[in-house]
């Protein structure tokens, strides 16, 4: 049976979860931001997307186009309680959730699902049970492998319940406008527009071949496989609750690979310190950025083994930042590490170029041949002697 995944988004978070806690909000245009005209807004309810109001729009811009638009500041703390909630409430129907960021994710249902009559039964509980337990709405799409079920996600919202099928990509995804690709950065939008590339569908166009790959670069082949219906199934998940993290907040914001390696190496420096120090070794390495518009991604990794050393931490931190860093301005930037095993629980297999570790027997052995006679023999050797002995009286 091919792989069934979920990608759950809670619908306009942040604003939706001070609509949560303050009911005089609903129904009104609201905003999540700063009061200051000079500011950004992290997020818009559906009310002020009316308007024309967005994330990452100024606040000036915004009061125009919305004269009663309402503006608070965010609560990133409240925000975090409930985004742990939603998880906790996700693991009730499979261990295999991969976060994306602080609302959404990918969940692996390929097993549970089975047990549903009607296999979109399990999307529509889970909406409806995170709608009563937790109190927000949220969009589900469904599909074979991640990039599918993301796109699915988009399609509908608020609480929309999405099917993309590889036989359907022709009909529902290609036709999208470009901006929509999971994946495509928005400074890459306009080189691609102004080559004619509109459409998903055009990045697997024969005409535009070599078009794509001049301008994505490495990742031309990735993006184009995408649109192509193809993409990995695997989600990165901890298999532990718990994690070691170390973050920063920084005063100007990053803008370039450069300052955020800069920025990080001193971070897995201390993550490395923090493990060695409480014994432990962990295996899924998470990067998360948060932009200037408080937008939340997280990108994980497994490490080949178990580790606690700087330079296999850092490998994948790097190779994380490269592939999914973006030139928007990040604010904050954190490093974790998950799948936690403590020294003693974690079993060295040795490889085929490692020399074998001698045995208590391969030491008996060796004194004797040193003596040139049989004087030492194991415990266990000794008592099998002494059982012959019996045996032959």
């Amino acid at each position: 049976m091919a792989s069934v995944l979920f990608h759950i988004d809670l619908n306009a978070f942040f604003a939706n979860a001070e609509m949560l806690r303050h009911p005089e909000y609903k129904g009104k245009p609201l905003a999540i931001g700063s009061l200051s005209s000079r500011s950004v807004l992290a997020t818009a309810n559906y009310e002020a997307r009316k308007f024309g109001v967005h994330s990452a729009m100024p606040v000036f811009q915004a009061k125009e186009k919305c004269p009663g638009l309402v503006i608070v500041p965010g609560d990133y703390e409240y925000y975090r309680k409930l985004s742990s909630r939603f998880f906790a409430y996700l693991r009730r129907y499979s261990d295999k959730l991969e976060p994306l960021s602080i609302d959404e994710c990918f969940l692996d249902v390929t097993e549970q699902i089975k047990k549903y009559p009607r296999p979109l039964d399990m999307a529509v509980q889970i909406q409806q049970g995170v709608l009563k337990e937790i109190g927000l709405s949220c969009s589900i799409g469904v599909g074979p492998n991640r990039f599918l079920a993301k796109m699915a996600s988009d399609m509908k919202k608020p609480m929309g319940i999405t099917v993309l099928r590889k036989s359907e990509i022709r009909n529902k995804l290609w036709p999208l406008p470009i901006e929509q690709m999971y994946g495509i950065g928005k400074k890459t939008v306009p080189l691609l527009k102004k080559e004619g590339i509109e459409k998903i569908g055009d990045l697997v166009d024969p005409r535009y071949e070599n078009t794509v790959k001049r301008i994505l670069g490495k990742n031309a082949l990735v993006h184009m496989q995408r649109a192509n219906g193809q993409s990995s199934a695997k989600l990165e998940f901890s298999s532990t609750p718990k994690s070691v993290s170390v973050s920063r907040t920084f005063r100007s914001d990053i803008y370039t690979l450069d300052e955020a390696f800069a920025q990080t190496q001193p971070m897995v420096s201390e993550l490395c310190a923090k493990l060695k120090k409480e014994k432990q070794k962990g295996k899924l390495v998470s990067v998360i950025l948060r932009d200037t518009a408080f937008h939340n991604q997280m990108r994980s990794m497994s490490l080949p083994a178990m580790s606690d050393e700087y330079p296999v931490i850092w490998s994948a931190v790097s190779e994380l930042l490269t592939d999914n860093f973006e030139e928007v301005g990040y604010r904050h930037i954190g490093v974790s590490i998950g799948s936690l095993r403590t020294s003693d629980q974690i079993v060295v297999q040795p490889t085929i170029f490692e020399e074998p570790v001698n045995t208590t027997r391969d030491i008996v052995a060796s004194l004797n041949r040193s003596l040139d006679t049989k004087v030492f023999m194991t415990a266990a050797d000794l008592l099998k002697k002494k059982e012959q002995e019996k045996d032959d009286q």
